[in-house]
């Protein structure tokens, strides 16, 4: 591919990273808009306080499955498997940011999307396997212990790029990870007040306390 028909790779990726799955999952199983409940936010916590724990969690595997797919789709594209400080890292890393922006600000839902916790893992995933399992095993460890979903995502969003580093040093895919789990620490900005407070909602909760 040329540089030209790379660059192309950025915007497709953030139309891929557009598709809001709770949503697309909502109307198929004929759930509410999950803009309309708890905290409004379109992600797989928000939808599992419907009741519906297979909708939560095809959500959440939609979700993480588009982040993959554009990062592996780059990969394959681009020929780069190296992450290293290549012409074709940097668009990989323009990938990396367009399909989780396209996430937070969707183009197909009126720019109101979710705060990128499973887009986050599937792009990790995408990046390195065991990368992936790492940050993903750092969620599920706090997930379970602490039973707040949003300070599972902090923690896991501050060891990624921690992960990345100890992986593979210093390369130009650290710092689009580091600015994706930025922009995730962000959007739980009032998750963070919740747990100061102590009324953040624990995972499993119908009662939204945001």
């Amino acid at each position: 591919m040329t540089l030209t028909l790379d660059l192309l790779l950025i915007p497709l990726a953030y139309l891929i990273g557009s598709i809001s799955f709770a949503v697309v999952v909502s109307k198929f199983m004929n759930l509410p808009d999950p803009h309309s409940y708890g905290s409004g936010n379109p992600g797989a916590t928000n939808v599992l306080r419907t009741g519906n724990k297979l909708a939560a969690g095809l959500t959440f595997l939609g979700d993480a499955l588009k982040g993959y797919f554009a990062v592996m789709l780059a990969r394959l594209l681009l020929g780069d498997q190296s992450l290293t400080s290549s012409l074709g890292s940097w668009v990989l890393c323009g990938v990396v940011l367009a399909v989780f922006l396209g996430h937070l600000f969707p183009i197909f839902h009126g720019f109101k999307g979710g705060k990128g916790v499973a887009t986050a893992c599937g792009i990790l995933f995408g990046v390195n396997v065991i990368l992936g399992v790492a940050t993903l095993g750092t969620w599920i460890i706090v997930a379970v212990f602490m039973r707040y979903s949003s300070l599972a995502a902090l923690a896991a969003a501050v060891f990624g790029p921690i992960y990345f580093v100890f992986l593979f040093g210093f390369q130009p895919m650290g710092i689009s990870l580091l600015v994706v789990c930025l922009l995730l620490i962000w959007r739980h900005r009032s998750n963070i007040q919740n747990l100061l407070n102590g009324t953040e909602s624990r995972i499993g909760s119908k009662k939204n306390k945001t």
